[in-house]
């Protein structure tokens, strides 16, 4: 397979991730590339230390500049809080190296529309991080979406959902704060997941009515005090859409304050003549819907039904790991031309589509109003 050299700017819990997906690059069977950690740059040493045991990256650097420098460089991942997107995105693009970006592509919408701005005059193959529809249940909603099988579309719903921000003891971090953050809060942390399907489907909000909700406004600093706490915590946006030359009701649900939910990505889209309904909560669990004299809901166990075939027997359930290696197979054979029909990374323009969505609920919340995108 044709090398690619891979840069990792944030060595935290996303690099360890993709990084991971690299070794276990051998059970991918139809791929034509190979990424290749060649180095890393993070300010933290001990989260530095981490990467020592990978015998590829043989750059690891403080300084992100450094890694920008390195001719070995050609793709650059960069996991960072939402603050440091825009200053990093840019530079990476300048450097000459094709990026990989963490959602939500900038603080807010106006540095999205700059990042996005950046790519275009660079050049450079430039996707966003979204993992969930690579998953066999999310590729079979898009499945059944394309083969019109729906009839008429009634209703779409969209979630992503936390419960670990109900622990009032769980020390502050920079999701917490809006300076860090940005003022979106859960919406630029959970948002993306939420919305890359309905946006790669064509169903772009039209309207929206938001409703975001606070937690706790302080929490423990870790250091014995306490720090303030001000992004939203829940939001719902209730949209209006159009398909098929119809107004359909869309909803977006975007928490990290759901009781009893761990990590809970959910998508359901119901029409006159079917719908179907996927979540992680059931991983393997596909539902249908059958319309006729009777109605039935049908369920149905998936396998392992990856777009790019691994090794993997087909009868084994798939977990975050493969969507991480699934979304980088994405990115690097739509990089090289050879993506051949299937599901693409979340491009620069479903990002910024996004912070607009963002950006409209912020001021819906706030005005009490029903926003036109």
């Amino acid at each position: 397979m044709k090398k690619i050299g891979v840069g990792i700017i944030g060595g935290g819990l996303m690099g360890r991730e993709m990084a991971s997906a690299f070794a276990r690059w051998c059970a991918l069977m139809d791929v034509e590339v190979q990424p290749e950690l060649v180095a890393v740059a993070d300010l933290v040493e001990d989260v530095r230390n981490w990467f020592r045991r990978i015998p590829s990256c043989v750059q690891i650097t403080g300084n992100y500049h450094e890694l920008l420098a390195n001719p070995a460089v050609e793709v650059v991942y960069v996991a960072v809080p939402h603050n440091l997107h825009e200053k990093i995105y840019c530079d990476v693009l300048a450097a000459g190296k094709d990026l990989f970006a963490e959602k939500p592509f900038g603080i807010d919408l106006d540095s999205a529309r700059r990042i996005a701005d950046a790519a275009t005059i660079s050049g450079r193959f430039v996707r966003c991080s979204s993992e969930f529809p690579f998953l066999p249940g999310a590729q079979r909603v898009m499945q059944h979406v394309n083969q019109g099988k729906l009839g008429r579309i009634l209703e779409v719903v969209a979630a992503f959902h936390h419960s670990s921000d109900l622990d009032a003891s769980k020390p502050a971090n920079w999701k917490r704060k809006s300076a860090t953050c940005g003022e979106i809060g859960v919406l630029g942390d959970l948002g993306m997941h939420a919305c890359h399907i309905p946006l790669r489907l064509g169903w772009r909000p039209q309207r929206l009515f938001a409703q975001l909700q606070k937690g706790y406004p302080q929490r423990p600093d870790g250091k014995g005090g306490m720090a303030d706490c001000d992004t939203w915590d829940n939001a719902l946006l209730s949209c209006w859409t159009q398909i098929g030359g119809h107004q359909v009701p869309l909803r977006f649900e975007m928490k990290r304050m759901a009781p009893g939910e761990t990590n809970t990505w959910y998508i359901e889209v119901l029409g006159t003549e079917g719908g179907v309904r996927y979540s992680t909560k059931e991983p393997k669990t596909l539902w249908l819907f059958e319309n006729g004299k009777e109605q039935f809901w049908k369920k149905t166990d998936l396998g392992f039904g990856m777009p790019f075939k691994t090794v993997t027997g087909g009868i084994f359930e798939p977990g975050f790991p493969d969507m991480i290696q699934q979304m980088w197979a994405a990115f690097l054979m739509e990089r090289e031309g050879l993506l051949a029909g299937r599901c693409g990374c979340a491009t620069v323009e479903e990002a910024v589509a996004t912070q607009e969505i963002f950006a409209a609920a912020l001021a819906s919340h706030v005005q009490g109003v029903v926003m036109a995108l």
